[in-house]
């Protein structure tokens, strides 16, 4: 009962700080992953610290959120955007064009990503997060922020013919001092706008907050891109996964990828 207490007097604090019922903001994020791969050193040349550290890098990235009480955008900073490695080495993360637009307000998403050249335009409901709140305190610059944590069921091997299921711990610091129920990717819910998010190997940590910028944001939802629903676009995701053949050449030390065209 406390912390709701809390949560709500700040709430009304961020308010009248803010002065105004309808504001904007933009946030930038930076985030990290943790790699964990074993490399043959036969093969590695006695690279592997260079190795490592490029892939760190590749993992590294920016984003930024613009949002207003009701939708947001949520895209990599374009200034910012980590260079694809080369050729010889590929890397199955997002593209630095996905967008990801949401609307708090009527719990919807649309998604627009990059999978393997073909645009896709991924439109569906907002997951409900069950978070449960804590006591807890620490300040993001100088944001006061109140930890969440939420237990998730997520796919061990998704693409492997029997995926098993674990759950695994999310970790949310939100600030009710930007009285806003949004935050990083698809995280929201909360009663305050989530700075820093850790959960698996990932952390994602706010390094900027701008209040109602000189300059009026605008947010629209993405239009490019083929129509389908989150469960659609899983299932085409990982149908070409498994089509994917790996092939080196004898020096081992070139790998293709040979895959059918997306309908």
């Amino acid at each position: 009962m406390n912390i709701i207490i809390r949560a709500v007097f700040l709430i009304s604090l961020g308010s009248s700080i803010l002065s105004a019922q309808d504001f904007q903001g933009i946030a930038t994020y930076k985030t990290k992953d943790k790699i964990e791969i074993e490399l043959d050193s036969t093969q590695a040349g006695g690279m592997q610290d260079e190795i490592m550290a490029m892939l760190q890098k590749q993992f590294e990235k920016t984003y930024v959120l613009s949002f207003d009480q009701e939708q947001s955008v949520y895209k990599e900073d374009e200034e910012l955007a980590t260079p694809s490695l080369g050729s010889d080495m590929i890397i199955m993360s997002s593209s630095g064009t996905d967008i990801l637009y949401k609307n708090i307000k009527d719990e919807r998403y649309t998604k627009q990503s990059d999978f393997l050249g073909k645009i896709f335009l991924i439109q569906d409901t907002l997951q409900k997060i069950d978070w449960k709140l804590h006591s807890d305190t620490k300040n993001i610059g100088k944001y006061t922020c109140f930890k969440a944590t939420a237990e998730q069921l997520i796919k061990v091997n998704p693409y492997s013919d029997e995926p098993t299921k674990k759950s695994k711990t999310i970790t949310a610091w939100y600030a009710p001092q930007i009285p806003i129920s949004n935050g990083p990717g698809a995280f929201q819910g909360l009663p305050g706008l989530i700075l820093e998010l850790n959960y698996d190997s990932k952390v994602i940590l706010c390094s900027k907050v701008t209040l109602n910028p000189k300059k009026p944001i605008t947010i629209l939802s993405p239009k490019k891109g083929k129509p389908v629903s989150q469960s659609k676009y899983d299932q085409i995701v990982e149908k070409k996964i498994k089509e994917m053949s790996f092939q080196q050449d004898r020096k081992g030390n070139s790998i293709s990828i040979e895959i059918e065209s997306i309908d």
